[in-house]
């Protein structure tokens, strides 16, 4: 890992912290204020709400503009959302703060998986750098709850808002001096070309889809393994558990992905993650102890763990270079629909065909789009061209 690459990593871990803190401390806040769980539902859509909306312009803004124009963006409305919420901490305003925090977290990491992505040298370094900063993510959801939680017990939620306010800051500080990657040639400079276009490509649109099956998969478990657990008869701290193993899982594969990711292609990881999230979404619903509910939460945190990496680095190698933003922004785009809009499908298909039921058509929709994965072997790469080792990450 390069100076500059760690430098990206950490200037993004703050500033997602900041989307993570506050939206474990948002919700809190509103249950103690008397609000319903509906309403509470409501204020974590949002932080998931305005990347819908976003993320194409971010990434078609990223494309003009490079990373620090974006990125600088960002900071400013995170440390805005979570300041207000620290003046002000009333619902509505905390509905603002969501909004803001959670687009924050969507521009910045759309700038920043496009700059990362156009320096890397070639698919192996392509495989190895998305690895790294996806580790970033994985920490923050740690790292921002975790301070907010200590700040609310020891000060309350004004100090863990404003806590969490100075995290842009810190981001800010370890981003300004990354350097902006040379301008792409004038045949493609100021080019706006509609992001839909990229669904044109019949492997864009097969990435696209893989993408959104397995998103679906870490979607569900993290909905419906609290009511499967709740029909076992486990406690809540045992639930918890079982969704920190998973967490965890996710986290701690990525720390070795770079070493795995110089000897194993995209197309080949993908499509083992789908075939193993098929045969563990098809016994999860049969088990029955909290250790193996555990067990299988792991395995599934690993295979799942691995797709965001590798389906980043083969989204930069089917997109022409001046297109990456967009082609970032609209996978971004179609995540988080699904992570709004999945949950009440969920409940709604519980309701009728059981929880069993869910695990058992996810798991037959996964299996379905193996085949899909598998001809992601045919990758080239049309956009991505080597540079020197001075542009890299």
């Amino acid at each position: 890992m390069t100076p500059a690459l760690a430098r990206l990593i950490a200037a993004q871990v703050f500033l997602h912290a900041t989307m993570a803190g506050t939206r474990m401390a948002a919700p809190l806040l509103a249950l103690r204020a008397g609000y319903s769980e509906a309403a509470v539902g409501v204020l974590l859509a949002l932080f998931a709400l305005t990347q819908v909306f976003l993320s194409l312009p971010a990434g078609n803004y990223a494309d003009r503009h490079g990373l620090r124009r974006p990125f600088g963006m960002a900071v400013i409305a995170a440390a805005t959302g979570a300041g207000l919420a620290a003046a002000f901490p009333v619902f509505p305003v905390l509905c603002v703060s969501a909004l803001l925090t959670g687009g924050a977290a969507g521009t910045a990491a759309v700038a920043l998986q496009r700059h990362v992505g156009r320096a890397a040298e070639g698919p192996t370094q392509l495989r190895q750098v998305f690895s790294w900063l996806a580790i970033g993510p994985a920490f923050s959801n740690f790292m921002g709850p975790f301070f907010a939680g200590l700040a609310i017990d020891n000060g309350g939620f004004r100090l863990a808002f404003l806590l969490v306010t100075l995290f842009p800051l810190v981001s800010w500080f370890w981003a300004r001096d990354v350097r902006e990657l040379p301008p792409l040639e004038p045949t493609h400079a100021g080019r706006t070309e509609p992001a839909w276009d990229l669904l044109r490509e019949p492997q864009f649109r097969r990435l696209l889809l893989v993408n959104w099956l397995l998103s679906s998969c870490w979607d569900v478990h993290t909905f419906v393994v609290p009511v499967l657990g709740h029909e076992r008869g486990l406690s809540a701290s045992v639930i918890g558990t079982i969704l920190g193993a998973f967490a965890f899982a996710a986290a701690a594969v990525r720390v070795l992905l770079p070493v795995l990711a110089a000897r194993v292609k995209e197309w080949a990881m993908i499509t083992a993650a789908m075939v193993a999230a098929t045969a563990l979404f098809a016994i999860y619903p049969l088990l029955h102890s909290a250790l193996a509910m555990g067990i299988c939460s792991v395995l599934l945190g690993i295979a799942l763990g691995v797709v965001q990496p590798m389906v980043m680095s083969t989204l930069h190698q089917i997109t022409p270079e001046h297109r990456h933003g967009q082609a970032v922004g609209l996978r971004l785009m179609a995540i988080n629909a699904s992570s709004v809009s999945m949950p009440m499908l969920f409940g709604a298909a519980g309701a009728v065909i059981g929880i069993a039921g869910v695990f058992w058509t996810v798991a037959a929709a996964v299996a379905s789009g193996t085949r899909v994965a598998w001809g992601l072997r045919q990758v080239q790469a049309p956009g991505h061209h080597a540079r020197n080792a001075a542009q890299s990450p």
